[in-house]
């Protein structure tokens, strides 16, 4: 068939259908559904155990054994988390380095419950971290990374300068440090009185916990929010009510643009959160008609705590600077850092890793990256063993 031919058929032809895969640019957009229903905690631990201490029972999330003399990565949550923060990161950090991970919930938060609950002062919780380690191996500990995020980050360094784990290998902070912190707290009481104080169910809070940005990452969102509410009328932490029936998916529109875009929607995608206009979250009615809908609250009331604030974080960098391990220090941006920690970056006491365009939750909004720093710090250090996946990490440029 000729060239002209062709071009006469074309034209008697009726107009091609659109691959729905490749929408045109100009497209309206289309419908792309959002899971947000929760993820049971044994998709990504082997185990969980309450842990009794004179305290109280402390609940315990734990990876498969590991092969002897590798290390225990021992993982504090942040303030209002719960230890199925650390769901997604312990999946990761398992597949790169032979390691168990052991994350359980602090004072106050989650499913562990203990005597004077409200006590959340640093020396209180850094003193719970070494009991909970004694309770289990009863002295006979193996190496342990201790890895906190946040307030958990701050419990780290508590734990580490009052020696409460005689088998400590190393500390690892992610996101904190003392003079944001310290200025942050001018406005915590009312970021606290802006975010919703009921839920209507467990997938609601969830699509609040995505979409308000506190964590990024919907997978993540939907193991660990569950872990951060309870049921009003029950007093049960949500996750004792898993596995639900699932709802249908929430439908999100997402908008097609031209190819040149995309370099900029990969930015603006991890930039920090846009604030969503209250209207549009998704928040229970005050009308008196919908107080059936307020099944779900906070595990914990973040603002009673106000007065340990402060003892969290000052005198942090200091602290973290004292710490006699090999320290890592996992920033969100690099204006983070203070003058302390400026200065004894400089003089090479402790090591510094930025992943940018991602949320404080870190180690929730990109729990892979994350893992990889670990893992490559580790092997470099000789604290750990590559596994078969994680033998490429050695030929990785230094963090």
């Amino acid at each position: 068939m000729s060239n002209l031919q062709r071009v006469m058929m074309k034209s008697r032809l009726p107009p091609m259908c659109p691959n729905p895969r490749f929408p045109k640019p100009n497209d309206r957009g289309f419908r792309r559904q959002t899971d947000y229903n929760p993820l049971m905690w044994d998709e990504f631990f082997a185990e969980k155990k309450d842990v009794e201490t004179k305290q109280g029972k402390f609940r315990v999330y734990l990876t498969s054994p590991s092969e002897p003399g590798a290390p225990l990565l021992v993982l504090l949550h942040g303030g209002g988390f719960s230890a199925l923060s650390w769901a997604h990161f312990s999946s990761e950090i398992t597949k790169l380095i032979h390691c168990q991970c052991l994350a359980f919930d602090i004072r106050g938060h989650g499913d562990t419950y203990t005597e004077e609950e409200d006590d959340l002062s640093a020396e209180r919780l850094a003193t719970d971290v070494g009991d909970v380690i004694q309770a289990m191996y009863d002295g006979s500990a193996p190496p342990i990374i201790l890895m906190g995020h946040s307030m958990g980050g701050a419990i780290c360094v508590h734990a580490a300068n009052m020696y409460v784990i005689p088998s400590l290998l190393g500390v690892v902070v992610i996101d904190v440090v003392e003079g944001t912190a310290l200025e942050a707290l001018a406005s915590m009481q009312s970021f606290l009185r802006s975010r919703p104080t009921t839920f209507k169910s467990i997938q609601h809070a969830i699509e609040w916990c995505v979409r308000s940005g506190q964590v990024r990452n919907v997978e993540s969102a939907r193991v660990s929010m569950p872990g951060q509410i309870i049921n009003i009328e029950t007093k049960q932490l949500a996750t004792n009510e898993l596995p639900l029936k699932p709802e249908p998916s929430s439908e999100e529109k997402v908008e097609f643009k031209h190819p040149n875009a995309i370099a900029e929607d990969a930015e603006s995608s991890c930039s920090p959160a846009t604030e969503v206009p209250p209207s549009d979250l998704p928040s229970p009615s005050n009308s008196p008609s919908s107080l059936n809908l307020r099944k779900y609250g906070w595990r914990i009331d973040l603002s009673k705590s106000e007065k340990y604030w402060e003892g969290w974080f000052s005198g942090l960098s200091q602290k973290f600077l004292d710490v006699p391990v090999p320290k890592l220090l996992l920033l969100a941006g690099i204006d983070n850092l203070d003058r302390a920690l400026t200065v004894g970056q400089m003089q090479g006491k402790f090591q510094l890793q930025v992943l940018a365009r991602c949320g404080h939750a870190v180690h929730e909004d990109r729990p892979h990256e994350v893992a990889e720093v670990l893992a490559t710090y580790l092997i470099r250090n000789k604290f750990a063993q590559p596994t078969g996946d994680g033998l490429l990490l050695k030929h990785m440029p230094a963090c």
